[in-house]
């Protein structure tokens, strides 16, 4: 497996950890019947700014995956990996990783940074994909 690949996989568990860490986090501060029903209303507790900050990183992530996801995928398919292909692809790992928290812990201007620097990594391997 390619470097990018690996870095690939590994977003995607960083992704589902990040997940499992807000589900629980929410599922603790909300009513069972609310987390265990339709949610069709609003629940009787509103969740802690953490776990709310929390969840709008996670919705972020989730965006940002698809972006990084797609890059990967095209470079693999086109047989495009390089140096600078794996250099970009684990800075999205380790930009993702650092996201979140400093996102969950109101971190300002760092949670901004490293979002852009997600932003610049995909954009450097779409770059990379059509040069």
């Amino acid at each position: 497996m390619t470097a990018d690949l690996t870095a690939l996989a590994l977003a995607g568990l960083v992704h589902i950890i990040y997940f499992l860490f807000f589900s629980v986090r929410a599922n603790r501060e909300l009513d069972l019947d609310y987390a265990l029903g339709p949610r069709d209303g609003t629940p009787s507790r509103e969740p802690s700014n953490i776990t709310a900050r929390l969840g709008r990183a996670y919705d972020n992530s989730a965006a940002m995956f698809g972006l990084f996801a797609g890059a990967v995928l095209l470079i693999a398919v086109s047989g495009q990996p390089s140096t600078i292909t794996a250099v970009l692809s684990w800075a999205y790992v380790v930009l993702r990783v650092l996201y979140t928290p400093a996102y969950m812990l109101g971190l300002t201007p760092w949670r901004s940074v490293f979002w852009i620097g997600c932003l610049i990594c995909c954009a450097g391997l779409y770059i990379a994909a059509l040069v």
